[in-house]
């Protein structure tokens, strides 16, 4: 029998100004999720019910950019997307364009265990979702009054907002005068806030599930790194990795599978896998991920200015941090 471990995010990429309030709630959220997710290893649950477990609760709050309180789309409306993967035997599902199922997650995880797919997008997704039988809502249910502000404000902008939080006082300012690039093109400030899960149970099987809504008035139709296996989402029989970040640098680096390629191929451990990808793989960009190892060793990277995150072990260790 071998030790567990657990951690979640919410994001990388954090507005400096971000309220106080604001700070706690997330750090309440994460808090909340972590012992969830700790109560049931307890009781022996397996890492990739636990996964979903913590992914789903996410996914129902609105804090967070997935499911309720997704970012949307250019034409106000909500495309969602998820991933699921168990690294026992490496298998897997995702979503994307989902917009009516209320746990994207679940529909990812059903995907994995109910069809011979490994991947359904948009109407397959949502046809897919009925003949299961899980909980459908109007789009309306994921659409929160303050993202229709923020949308309101990006598109008066003319740009796509990675950190569709920052107060209304100080976005517009922010958009103008902080740009990025992404595949060459100028964006604005960069903080999504993805959520995520990684699991390793007793028995030394590891899983990882991430979830979002993507970028606030991003094209229709766009997909980005966390529906994609081995981009946003990898698990093995060595690791579970969830990712967080610039979508478009994370899929260029393969950067969930990488942590798994470099502990597998260069015999290294879980911090130096993780330091390794996250120097070394991602070019220009912005990116953040979580990890757990089969020894019960959980790891967190980013190489932007904080991530929302938090971890446990069976040793007792516990930690919700929010910067560097």
């Amino acid at each position: 029998m071998g030790k567990w471990a657990i951690a979640v995010h919410g994001g990388a990429g954090i507005d400096p100004n971000l309220p106080v309030e604001r700070q706690e709630q997330a750090k309440q959220l994460l808090t909340r999720c972590l012992n969830l997710g700790i109560a049931a290893l307890r009781s022996n649950v397996s890492a990739i019910d636990v996964v979903e477990l913590v992914v789903r609760e996410l996914e129902t709050d609105p804090l967070f950019n997935s499911g309720r309180g997704s970012a949307l789309t250019e034409q106000g409306t909500v495309e969602m997307e998820a991933s699921i993967m168990d690294g026992t035997k490496r298998r897997c599902g995702a979503v994307s364009g989902i917009t009516t199922v209320k746990n994207p997650i679940s529909l990812a995880r059903l995907v994995m265990d109910k069809s011979p797919h490994s991947y359904l997008a948009f109407s397959g997704a949502e046809e897919f979702a009925r003949k299961q039988g899980v909980e459908i809502v109007d789009n309306e249910y994921f659409v929160t009054e303050d993202n229709v502000g923020m949308l309101k404000l990006v598109k008066e902008a003319n740009s796509i907002l990675f950190d569709y939080r920052i107060p209304l006082g100080c976005a517009g300012a922010a958009v103008t005068d902080s740009p990025i690039l992404m595949n060459g093109l100028p964006i604005s400030i960069y903080a999504p806030e993805t959520v995520g899960c990684v699991v390793v149970d007793r028995e030394g099987r590891c899983a990882a599930g991430t979830s979002t809504g993507g970028l606030m008035n991003k094209m229709m139709g766009r997909i980005g790194d966390s529906p994609l296996i081995g981009a946003g989402t990898y698990a093995s029989e060595l690791c579970g990795v969830s990712c967080t970040g610039e979508g478009e640098a994370i899929i260029r680096s393969t950067l969930a599978r990488d942590v798994s390629a470099v502990m597998e191929y260069k015999g290294v451990g879980l911090q130096e896998a993780v330091d390794y990808v996250i120097k070394h793989r991602l070019d220009e960009g912005f990116a953040g991920l979580i990890a757990v190892s089969n020894k019960g060793e959980v790891v967190c990277g980013f190489n932007c200015n904080g991530m929302f995150r938090g971890c446990a072990t069976e040793d007792g260790f516990m930690e919700v941090a929010m910067w560097e």
